[in-house]
Order: C-alpha cells, then structure tokens, then sequence
C-alpha cells in the first residue's frame, strides 16, 4: 500500500474523530464541555495531530446527535486554548500544541515579544564579531571597509529554542554595540544608550526548510518547515541600522498581521 503524505493522513484521520467522542446527555457536566475536554485531550495526547480537519459544526452535530450551539461552544474553548484555529470557509484546523500566536503590528524585539506572550527570553551566542563585509557595508549605505557587527543566537522563550537569528548592525551610527553585554535585548541597548533609536522597520516572511543548525538546535530529526523572517530596522531619520534573518519554527509559531481596507 502507497504512504500517504502527511495531509492526507489528516483528512482520513478526520472522518474518525466523531468515532472517538462519546457524550453522556445525563451528565451533569455540559455537553459542549464534555466534548471540549475529549477533544483536548486527544489533541494533547497525539491522537489528533496537527493539521488534521476537524469535521465541521454541522457534520459533527448530526454524527453526535447534539445542537450545533454545542459544537460551536466546545470548538470555541479550543480556540481558546489555542489548540485549533478557523478560516473564513469554515474548516478547522488543529495545531500545534503550545503555539505562539503573535503579531506584526509594531517594531519590537524578541525578548518584548516573549515577556507580552509571559514567557522568559533567555539567548544563546553563536557567533558575535566585528567584521567588514563589502555587500553588507553597501546595504547600509556604507564605504565599503566599513565595520559592521554580525551577531548569530539562539533565541529561546521558557529555555525552549524558537528561532535562530543572524543580525548584522551599523556600527557606524551604533558604536556603542561593539563593547556592549548582547545577551539579553539588543534593542533594548540600541533605545536606551545609543545616539540613533529604532523607531520602523520593513519585514518579509518567507516559507523555509530549517537547516542543519537548526536541526540541532530545535531538536528536529530532519529539516522541517519553518518561517524566515528578514528585518530592515531604521531610526526616525530614515538610517539603516539593522538587517536580521530570523528563522522561526513553524510548529511553533504563528503571526497574525492586522490589515485594514
């Protein structure tokens, strides 16, 4: 028999969820609370994997004999927990358990990100050293033997490895990075004792395979999807001081972007 790939093995799982939940119309506890805390623990427990759809309100009404005000109800308690997440068409899809769900709506660090999730940034150095690099020195609008700083980390929130960073920094009108403690918030260094502060900055987000650093780093057997985010931060005069290349674990992280028509 062929492999099915992994997507299709979510959708043949999905027909067998309703098979999975039993739901007792004598019990005290509500029906919408029974089915949430069933599917939970199927989700937590790995029985449900992420990515696989979850039969749709009405569907599973009819299969469970139950109102669709229940399977909105228990559906909604997921969402909550971040457990699942809905599209405008009406499917829903499990994730990842413990995913950050985050946003793009202003310049911020990593370590502000993670203390607005409540978690505890911490970092790892890879690599931290003055270099003149003449691609890098032209992005910045530099002469060409210009130094700038290139600095490598791990970046992890409750000592969980989330993202790894290669940042490089002008240190032409940031000269106080090149003596400074990075171990912590180098944005928070930039704003607080450097001439030049960051106040915008221009992201993409691109679809990557992790490679073999972060392999190692995030504990993968084989390079797995994640997201690539590359920053150009500027102060309010319009100087480039930084361009960083974050890669993000993709079973890990979500980014919603608020857009207004």
């Amino acid at each position: 028999m062929p492999r099915l790939s992994p997507l299709k093995n979510a959708k043949a799982h999905a027909s067998t969820i309703p098979s999975l939940i039993t739901l007792n119309k004598d019990a005290p506890e509500p029906l919408y609370a029974q089915l949430f805390q069933q599917l939970e623990t199927l989700i937590l427990q790995g029985d449900i994997k992420p990515g696989t759809q979850l039969p749709t309100e009405t569907v599973f009404s009819e299969t469970l004999g139950v109102s669709k005000i229940t399977i909105k109800r228990g559906y909604m308690e997921l969402r909550n927990r971040k457990l699942i997440t809905s599209n405008r068409k009406g499917g829903t899809t499990v994730l990842t358990p413990g995913r950050l769900d985050t946003h793009m709506f202003k310049l911020r660090g990593f370590t502000q990100e993670m203390q607005e999730l409540g978690m505890k940034p911490s970092t790892r150095i890879l690599d931290q050293a003055i270099i003149n690099d003449r691609g890098m020195a032209s992005m910045f609008g530099l002469n060409s033997n210009s130094s700038l700083l290139k600095l490598e980390r791990i970046r992890c929130g409750d000592d969980k490895p989330l993202s790894h960073e290669v940042a490089w920094y002008n240190l032409h009108h940031l000269p106080e990075l090149a003596t400074a403690d990075l171990q912590g918030s180098v944005y928070q260094v930039i704003n607080q004792k450097c001439q030049h502060p960051l106040d915008w900055c221009e992201q993409t987000v691109e679809a990557v395979l992790s490679n073999d650093i972060e392999n190692q780093a995030f504990g993968f057997t084989s390079p797995q999807p994640c997201l690539l985010i590359k920053r150009r931060s500027y102060s309010p005069d319009g100087i480039l001081l930084e361009y960083v290349e974050g890669t993000f674990r993709g079973d890990a992280y979500a980014y919603r972007v608020k857009m207004k028509g």
